[in-house]
């Protein structure tokens, strides 16, 4: 087993400590895992500024965009170049699994959303819960609160994958010259409210 990185390590630590805290907040949550990237041709031009302008009028323009993003409650983002794909992004957008439960639908609904409406049709997306049953330990979609197997899945497998430290997958081949660029980004890890764990809610199925 390859030992981690220092990074690596750090990563998967925050990575952790913020999904426990969600789990504190919400008795189910939705992992919903896209992978976010750009058309061959295009690929091959994208600067990493206007892939970031493109997450960022994204990320902005969630309020506006309830059908998407109603209920979400937390994301993880890692940004990532090769010489093949180009600036692309690999995602986990979390949302209330009391809430939003047909985690392929969702992944579909934030994949078309990237592709027609952020890039233009420039963009291409990849939906990793279309293809959950081929994971072994599985880690994303559904995942109770007392669901102890599911929620090492996420952190071991599902999401440990976003805090890599791969030189060969470095944003640095295509970072700005003195911009400090974060390869991994991150909600703000809320409050706990423990209390909140198993109070009925109304389920939206969407």
């Amino acid at each position: 087993m390859r030992t981690k990185t220092t990074k690596e390590s750090k990563r998967e630590d925050s990575i952790s400590r913020y999904m426990d805290a969600l789990f504190d907040n919400y008795s189910k949550i939705n992992v919903i895992r896209v992978d976010l990237s750009y058309k061959q041709e295009v690929a091959a031009t994208k600067t990493l500024e206007e892939a970031n302008k493109d997450l960022n009028r994204m990320m902005n323009n969630r309020r506006g965009k309830p059908t998407v993003f109603n209920n979400q409650v937390g994301y993880i983002i890692a940004k990532e170049y090769t010489p093949k794909k180009g600036v692309h992004f690999h995602t986990a957008f979390i949302y209330d699994g009391q809430k939003v439960l047909k985690d392929i639908n969702k992944a579909i609904q934030i994949g078309k959303y990237w592709e027609e409406d952020i890039t233009n049709n420039e963009g291409l997306f990849f939906n990793c819960n279309q293809k959950k049953e081929q994971y072994k330990d599985l880690g994303i979609g559904i995942i109770s609160h007392d669901d102890t197997e599911k929620r090492e899945n996420l952190i071991e497998h599902a999401v440990s994958y976003l805090g890599k430290d791969d030189k060969k997958q470095d944003i640095a081949q295509v970072k700005a010259e003195g911009k400090n660029e974060r390869g991994l980004i991150r909600g703000t890890i809320p409050k706990k409210k423990k209390a909140n764990i198993g109070r009925p809610r109304n389920i939206i199925d969407n």
